[in-house]
């Protein structure tokens, strides 16, 4: 008897629901087995899979109508939306949750929630039932000291509920400091030393009704503006593991820091050939190395070397749970928190030069059209001959003479890789992959940590090289895991939501320029809503339903974008109308890419599918037995969650970092971009500093204005006056919260648009 297999029983029942003496009796259960019944009921209720309702029976969630199971996404205003685990029939989006019913829960809790209401529109309400699995164990916050005694504010905006802190539980039980990056916090040896400080508090007791959470604190980390505070307030915020227990670090160290020779019996020996790894140059970490001939049929080799994680990293060790835990390195401007151990992410793993060092290897063979004519996957063992940086080989190949003669014997190597990755990128660009190109932010700091500049990263031949190499191992590993005929983790990117390409096109319609997918099927409703007056108002609502949308049809639209004015914003609107790219057992293809198949195999070190795709890889190789889709599954998901915590986590604390370098330049005017309009006001984005704020709408000049949704513009009531995405501003930086991290900016001036002619009548 399993838990699946009584979820299942209850399934096939009329109405699908059962009571547990109908359950004993149904199942032929006696002594024991009715206890293991009794608790296996318990466990499933409490993973939120079954329901016990109040006749005693029990029912299949995913089976119900009336209840769903999802995260708690809670806003600062107390209400919040529940991001369901399937679809419901007649719900579009997400379900909203009032104020009352998310009291007793905290924002990213996986609840049960009772569905309320269904307009005809698909919108839902729905009323929390059960907190399932809570999402903090514990809150960093600002610790207080008020009448009543001491408290904590969550720094998370959305955690609604003030953290108490009984009397004696004010400290940490082993001392009042914590490391952080290599600098001591203050040492505080009263309560009243506390007030202000930042603290990780560890919850003992949630919320009840009219109740506040309470808890002790376990970590003192200093006040708000002390070097270093900024990283350990996101890193707990998104709870990043981030300290490695001991029986892992014990491991690490317990393994040889040179490779024995034995270890080299089996394997390819590439240590002969001049092969190279490419990298930034403040990468610690070295996944893959490259090297490239041309046969004398005119086909390209390209041999893609990865370090091979999977030989060290071995499934249930104390390192194995700790990296899935993890599931990513996470990059901050000043420090990593790394997947792995430093004794294996930047020594025993890492591709340094001139060390034999263990990978996978993908082998390909690929002709002028940039199509894989040939592969083959292997044990190898390799020693890197030189650690290159993009910069150099970028120089290098754009005629740096220094460089040429300082790598002279690598330079027919270098131009026979830039050969060949044209050759791959236009196969891509031939079958519809999408490039926006968009500028990515670089971010500079001074030896303190302070932001003190943002320019545009560089992204040349270097880049493009070594991107291209990755793609097609990658895309040749997920196609031999799928011929294998094996449960296998992908890489999907699913079609964008009909909605978001809507509302692109919208916009899109008002710089002359469309996708071109033709119609939209769509559907449309009128729906009458009560004013807090009491008065109705009725209002037609258009759903997108359905698109024949594929990416050629964005990879044209950039092309014709290319250099234009409105290149920034339509990319940048094109990009978020897609959705997130995620990791799963099914394979759908991957949309941005064009690809039918398509995997992460060429950074173990710091992800954590990729460890899995090289096991996989390995298994297939040597004949040995793989995991099934129930056991990749659930990997697959908690990776495509920690791949997206640690991007929260990143881009919260760069958006931090600017704020703080905004900070004296309250008063300074800049070139801005609106980047979105909204009942709000404008958001802008500074020109050249990738820094955005509000324009609130109360303060545009000359009028009153409204935004009118339909047409996604701010309009001026008397003078007619719009203001729409794409326009371009001088703004003024008038005030910067401090707490919620945002800038508030006004007009300085209006940046005459460009206008297309009109063609005179004849």
């Amino acid at each position: 008897m399993t838990d699946a297999s009584i979820v299942a029983h209850i399934s096939r029942l009329p109405h699908a629901r059962a009571n547990f003496k109908q359950l004993v009796r149904e199942m032929g259960l006696k002594g024991a087995k009715r206890d293991e019944l009794d608790t296996a009921l318990d466990r499933l209720v409490a993973r939120g899979e079954l329901i016990e309702l109040r006749s005693g029976e029990y029912t299949v969630t995913s089976l119900s109508r009336e209840f769903v199971v999802g995260r708690l996404n809670l806003h600062r205003d107390g209400y919040g939306f529940l991001i369901a685990d399937r679809q419901i029939p007649r719900v579009v989006g997400d379900i909203f949750i009032p104020p009352d019913s998310a009291s007793q829960a905290m924002h990213g809790d996986r609840v049960l929630v009772r569905i309320a209401r269904i307009e005809p529109d698909g919108r839902a309400d729905g009323n929390i039932v059960k907190v399932l699995k809570r999402a903090h164990a514990t809150v960093v916050g600002e610790f207080k000291i008020g009448r009543r005694g001491c408290y904590v504010v969550p720094h998370d905006e959305r955690l609604q509920q003030w953290v108490d802190i009984p009397e004696g539980m004010e400290f940490p039980p082993a001392g009042a400091s914590v490391d952080r990056i290599g600098v001591t916090a203050p040492k505080v040896a009263t309560v009243e030393q506390l007030d202000g400080m930042i603290v990780n508090v560890e919850i003992m007791e949630y919320a009840g009704r009219g109740e506040s959470p309470v808890g002790r604190v376990v970590e003192i980390l200093g006040h708000p503006d002390d070097f270093g505070v900024d990283v350990e307030i996101v890193i707990r915020k998104h709870h990043l593991p981030h300290q490695f227990p001991p029986e892992v670090i014990e491991q690490a160290q317990a393994i040889p820091g040179v490779i024995p020779p034995a270890e080299f019996e089996g394997r390819r020996d590439f240590r002969g050939m001049d092969i190279v790894t490419i990298d930034g140059e403040t990468a610690r970490d070295f996944d893959d190395a490259v090297w490239v001939d041309k046969l004398p049929s005119g086909n390209y080799v390209l041999h893609v070397h990865i370090a091979d994680v999977s030989h060290y990293v071995r499934p249930g060790t104390p390192i194995d749970r700790e990296a899935l835990l993890r599931g990513t390195s996470v990059y901050f401007p000043d420090r990593a928190v790394p997947m792995l151990p430093f004794e294996l992410s930047t020594n025993l793993c890492s591709l340094v030069p001139l060390e034999d060092r263990l990978v996978l290897s993908a082998l390909m063979e690929i002709d002028h059209r940039g199509e894989v004519v040939r592969q083959e996957f292997t044990e190898g063992v390799i020693r890197s001959v030189a650690r290159m940086t993009y910069t150099n080989v970028h120089k290098l190949l754009e005629g740096d003479q220094v460089l040429r003669e300082r790598y002279k014997p690598l330079v027919p190597r270098f131009e026979l890789m830039q050969e060949l990755a044209l050759v791959l990128n236009r196969k891509r660009v031939r079958r519809g992959s999408i490039d926006f190109d968009l500028p990515e932010p670089l971010i500079e700091f001074d030896d303190l940590g302070a932001m003190i500049g943002v320019t545009r990263a560089p992204r040349n031949i270097a880049n493009r090289l070594i991107e291209e190499f990755m793609l097609a191992a990658n895309e040749s590993v997920a196609g031999h895991l799928e011929n294998a005929g094996i449960a296998s983790i992908y890489r999907i990117h699913e079609k964008p939501d009909p909605k978001r390409v809507m509302e692109f096109e919208e916009v899109a319609a008002h710089f002359g320029v469309s996708l071109g997918v033709g119609a939209i099927e769509v559907k449309r409703f009128k729906v009458t809503d009560k004013r807090r007056d009491g008065t109705k108002k009725q209002q037609a609502i258009v759903l997108a339903d359905n698109t024949n949308i594929n990416s050629r049809h964005y990879q044209k639209l950039v092309a014709k974008i290319e250099g234009k004015p409105e290149e920034r914003i339509l990319s940048f609107l094109m990009l978020r109308s897609l959705r997130q790219a995620r990791y799963s057992t099914e394979n759908t293809g991957h949309f941005a890419l064009a690809a039918d198949t398509y995997t992460h195999f060429t950074s173990p070190i710091r992800r954590y599918p990729d460890l899995i795709v090289h096991r996989l890889l390995r298994a297939v190789l040597l004949g040995k037995p793989t995991p099934d889709e129930s056991e990749l599954g659930p990997i697959a998901d908690d990776c495509s969650q920690s791949e997206r915590r640690a991007a929260d986590a990143e881009r919260e604390l760069v958006e931090w970092k600017k704020v703080k370098f905004m900070a004296d330049r309250v008063g300074e005017d800049f070139d801005a971009l609106v980047i979105s309009t909204t009942k709000y006001g404008l958001f802008v984005e500074l020109t050249n500093l990738f820094i955005e704020g509000l324009v609130p709408i109360d303060t545009l000049p000359d009028d009153q204005y409204t935004y009118q949704e339909n047409v996604r513009k701010v309009v001026g009531k008397r003078t007619r006056r719009q203001f729409s995405i794409g326009d371009k501003l001088r703004v003024v930086l008038d005030r910067i919260d401090a707490n919620d991290r945002k800038l508030q900016f006004s007009i300085f001036e209006v940046v005459p648009q460009r206008t297309k002619q009109k063609r005179r009548p004849r």
